[in-house]
């Protein structure tokens, strides 16, 4: 099975607490449950809803991010890109194997806009 895992990052790889104000995403291509490919890509200008078309324009299956607003969450779901939330500070690569270990910790979504 072929997936893209976006992960919105800081300058240094580490998670960016909220996706909608990160400098660049990291785009893993998985196929057969194992990272093939990552791509580091700096997103378009933030404004409301921009980049939850955008991530799956580019082909994103999933995200997994730290906080989220609910009409970004909406946008992911109806553009067929499955959210997970809560998810610690940690390099987006040390996230994106635990979560195709199945052992990813998410924690409560922490944007409540």
């Amino acid at each position: 099975m072929k997936r893209k895992i976006a992960v919105p990052i800081d300058a240094n790889g580490m998670l960016d607490a909220h996706f909608g104000h990160c400098k660049f995403f990291e785009l893993f291509d998985v196929a057969d449950n194992a990272v093939v490919s990552e791509t580091k890509v700096i997103p378009p200008v933030h404004q409301p809803g921009v980049l939850p078309k955008w991530l799956a324009e580019e082909g994103a299956t999933d995200i997994i991010a730290g906080g989220m607003g609910q009409m970004a969450i909406q946008i992911f779901n109806k553009n067929m890109v499955n959210v997970f939330v809560g998810a610690n500070q940690l390099p987006a690569r040390e996230l994106v194997d635990s979560f195709l270990k199945g052992e990813l910790q998410l924690l409560s979504n922490y944007c409540d806009h």
